[in-house]
């Protein structure tokens, strides 16, 4: 149901064309007592389908669990067209949406990949980058010896590309020409230091995305001389990464720029200037949307949507239509839910 080609190329898109900062409005955060409620929406421009993720979960349930839904809009029908679970469909979005930054940032040719972390995110993004450039290598640190090890062995086979599991995280930095943060380590204390980074190492970093959080030192915020950001607002005043750098003295503001202006060619000379870039993500709707959208596309293609035994009622609008507050959604155009994605 998912290609990182066609979503890399969808999302870079997506962002080029992205100009009603309208169609990407902030995420909102609901919450009373232990119980949260997070949303994030987007109408992408050019796109079929607009609609939101919405996150719950109550930490003080008996079984506390988190919950990610998608809802997709259809611009055709103005009707729902599917509920998408999103739990990894997530890490498809954000993997996805790191690659197209780093394909418009990262030099051309053989790259070697330092991984910090062994998880999830780690995993997608290691298939992401591959899907973008040409890896010459991978090294992966893990606090866990046996995470790391299997980690290095299964990616290893799955992309036919020399891979190794290191103890330091400096061994696996040290060399390498993309290195990614994808592991807070316990306590919120840094896990990567501006002085492993070679000269012109291009740096991801999506594991610091609420200020309670940290991954990377604010020596890494000073080494990076440009910072692309998903959503600029929300890196620089709701990372814990950023705003110990910016108490630290550092310009984080001027250092940071849209992906929207990366991917219409804006940052030019700042772009080609920059010794160690940096791609930073906090995730955002359009990501979830556009990727989503790819999903229930291909699912509809190859029959694997699972159609919902409900329809959900639809109120015509406009004054030329008849309203009827209870009609329902053509038998045509039901509502369609993917089980997982």
């Amino acid at each position: 149901m998912f290609d990182w080609r066609e979503a890399v190329s969808a999302l870079q898109n997506a962002y080029r064309a992205n100009a009603d900062p309208r169609a990407t409005p902030p995420r909102t955060i609901a919450s009373s007592g232990k119980a949260s409620l997070r949303c994030l929406s987007a109408a992408p421009a050019g796109q079929r389908y607009f609609g939101a993720k919405v996150m719950g979960f109550d930490s003080g349930a008996p079984s506390p669990a988190v919950q990610y839904v998608i809802v997709l809009f259809d611009r055709e029908t103005s009707r729902i067209a599917a509920f998408v679970d999103a739990d990894k469909v997530t890490g498809f979005r954000t993997a996805a949406t790191s690659a197209a930054a780093l394909d418009k940032i990262a030099p051309k040719g053989p790259l070697k990949l330092a991984v910090l972390g062994s998880g999830l995110e780690a995993i997608m993004h290691t298939r992401a980058f591959a899907a973008v450039r040409d890896l010459a290598g991978i090294a992966v640190f893990s606090p866990t010896e046996a995470k790391r090890e299997a980690f290095a062995r299964d990616i290893g086979v799955e992309l036919g590309i020399p891979a190794r599991p290191v103890a330091v995280p400096e061994d696996a930095v040290r060399d390498a020409d993309i290195v990614l943060s994808a592991a807070r380590s316990h306590g919120e204390k840094p896990i990567l230091y501006g002085d492993w980074i070679k000269p012109g190492a291009v740096i991801v970093s999506i594991g610091s995305t609420v200020p309670s959080q940290r991954e990377v030192d604010i020596s890494v915020v000073a080494k990076a001389d440009l910072i692309v950001c998903d959503v600029v607002h929300e890196v620089v005043e709701e990372t814990g990464d950023m705003i110990a750098a910016a108490e630290a003295g550092i310009d984080v503001q001027r250092k940071c720029h849209s992906i929207e202006a990366l991917m219409r060619g804006e940052l030019g000379e700042q772009l080609v200037a920059a010794r160690n870039p940096m791609f930073k993500s906090v995730g955002g709707g359009l990501q979830d949307v556009v990727v989503a959208g790819i999903v229930f596309d291909r699912a509809l293609a190859t029959g694997n949507a699972v159609q919902l035994p409900i329809e959900i009622s639809a109120k015509s609008l406009g004054s030329s239509r008849r309203r009827n507050s209870c009609s329902l959604i053509p038998s045509m155009m039901p509502a369609t839910g993917l089980a997982k994605s």
